[in-house]
């Protein structure tokens, strides 16, 4: 199983190159993310987005462009389309987001026409390797689902199952994480905790254990659990942290990287092929990792079908 964001890069070492395409590549970081993957026998990539900023960027940067092919499109929007139909004609496997607007890229990826849509839920999948654990945790989802209902819960931990399998782990603690480790009628999250295991006990969530209500802290520490009273064997032992909404999966995301400056990763999945979507003010080693992880999802795992 990998436990660290250096095995996992090391593993998809082994599993030879891939093509990236890289929608509105004229960002610092994304470019030295992808040269960086480059030269660990990783990736390649089609560069799409403004050509003289793009060259600009990499002679600043000494990136030697001629390992990549450019394709000059200056609109964000369109650099996103075109990135997009690379892998959908099956010249690139993974698309990556440069510098523009995490809504624009989706846009270009949920698109009837040239689109990768194939599950009947996307979402976002962060990565991360925290001080002091022995594991990579997975949090979900923390950039695309708002409010999920139950049913969306399913999908969202079926695709973070999923990236769990493709990380070694073949049956991941998923923690529903609340405020409370107790139901309580009032706090909605809680009873989707309470169905959502009842729904792995019954077989609709197969490949992982669903615990829950949880708080952080019973999530991830057996010790907190044990402090509490909590007699859940599966308390303080989570791999994936499900939030209950986007507000809680956004603040947890950044306080792990700007707080506890955690190493991360992050990418969409649940389409024909993974996204690569971080901040934009995530480092280009954040940048690198994520580019790994998605080469890793691509090689092992299966979208949820609709």
């Amino acid at each position: 199983m990998i436990q660290s964001l250096e095995a996992l890069r090391c593993a998809v070492q082994d599993s030879g190159s891939r093509v990236l395409a890289v929608a509105a590549a004229q960002d610092a970081e994304v470019l030295l993310a992808v040269d960086a993957a480059r030269r660990l026998g990783i990736a390649t990539a089609i560069l799409v987005g403004d050509e003289p900023q793009i060259r600009e960027i990499a002679q600043a940067h000494e990136i030697p462009l001629a390992h990549y092919p450019i394709i000059h499109e200056p609109d964000k929007a369109q650099a996103c389309r075109r990135a997009v139909k690379l892998v959908r004609d099956g010249k690139a496997g993974v698309v990556m987001k440069g510098i523009v607007d995490t809504s624009v890229i989706l846009k270009a990826v949920l698109d009837r026409e040239i689109g990768l849509r194939l599950g009947p839920v996307l979402s976002h999948v962060a990565l991360f390797e925290v001080g002091g654990y022995d594991r990579l945790f997975i949090v979900t989802d923390v950039a695309m689902n708002i409010a999920p209902d139950v049913e969306g819960k399913k999908h969202i931990i079926r695709n973070a199952v999923n990236v769990a399998h493709a990380l070694g782990n073949p049956n991941p603690i998923v923690a529903c994480v609340c405020a409370v480790e107790k139901v309580n009628p009032k706090m909605p999250a809680t009873l989707d905790a309470a169905a959502l295991v009842e729904a792995n006990r019954q077989g609709q969530l197969p490949g992982c254990i669903v615990a829950g209500p949880l708080a952080l802290d019973n999530a991830v520490s057996p010790e907190a659990a044990r402090h509490k009273g909590i007699d859940d064997p599966y308390a303080g032992h989570a791999d994936i942290l499900m939030l209950p909404n986007i507000e809680s999966g956004n603040v947890l995301y950044k306080s792990l990287v700007f707080m506890a400056r955690a190493k991360n990763a992050g990418v969409i999945v649940g389409a024909k092929a993974p996204v690569v979507l971080t901040s934009r003010a995530d480092s280009d080693e954040a940048k690198l990792n994520s580019i790994a992880l998605a080469l890793l999802i691509s090689a092992h795992s299966t979208p949820e079908k609709e």
